[in-house]
């Protein structure tokens, strides 16, 4: 079976296993996401949902944003971890925002990583999600599942973008990696993968080499 074989096997039992494909992140519009996605920056989505309510409900536009006091949100992120440093991030990216771009989230993946705080994993989902782009967000859970199945053999965020998207079909790669988060959660999880349960399996070469070491 070759890469893209695997890869359109593994796009498929996903989408039978998790049919909705959402995010992770609570956001109602698409600066909602970009601040949530800098947000979660080593820190659990689950958390981040729970501290935005409180600053999505203060703060609703790029302009309140740019001319917020850092040190209050400073307060309300803190939970998040590495607050300052995203606090910082989070008004300058909206200064730009409204002064640039008219305060809408700019719709290119150069332009969004251009914003400060924001990298190619962050642009993916908002190109993805908010205009539905072909996009790969390589998060931990996108690049631990590809290098078990054997997609890719690097670690390397911007590598295993490159890699997926010649692998992917580009209208199912960014809904792929929201359901590879959803399994990494649930079935592969990485301290304790429930490899004998995994759709996957029959495509993994990581079960493929732990069932012949049995």
């Amino acid at each position: 079976m070759t890469k893209k074989e695997k890869a359109l096997f593994a796009v498929n039992a996903l989408k039978e296993k998790y049919p909705d494909a959402i995010c992770s992140l609570n956001a109602a519009d698409p600066l909602q996401l970009l601040i949530a996605t800098r947000l979660s920056a080593q820190c659990t989505d689950a958390r981040v949902n729970i501290v935005t309510p409180e600053l999505f409900e203060k703060y609703k536009t790029a302009d309140d944003y740019a001319n917020a006091d850092v040190e209050d949100i400073e307060k309300i992120i803190h939970p998040c971890g590495f607050f300052r440093i995203k606090a910082k991030d989070i008004v300058e990216m909206c200064r730009i925002i409204r002064d640039e771009y008219g305060g809408k989230v700019p719709d290119s993946i150069e332009k969004l990583t251009a914003l400060p705080g924001v990298g190619r994993k962050t642009a993916n989902l908002i190109m993805g999600d908010i205009y539905g782009a072909p996009a790969v967000v390589t998060d931990t859970h996108v690049i631990r599942i590809s290098n078990l199945l054997g997609l890719v053999d690097t670690k390397n965020p911007v590598s295993v973008e490159n890699a997926l998207r010649k692998l992917l079909p580009p209208e199912e790669s960014n809904d792929f990696c929201h359901r590879c988060v959803l399994h990494g959660r649930d079935t592969c999880v990485s301290s304790r993968p429930k490899c004998p349960e995994c759709e996957l399996k029959t495509v993994c070469s990581h079960w493929v080499k732990i069932s012949r070491n049995k």
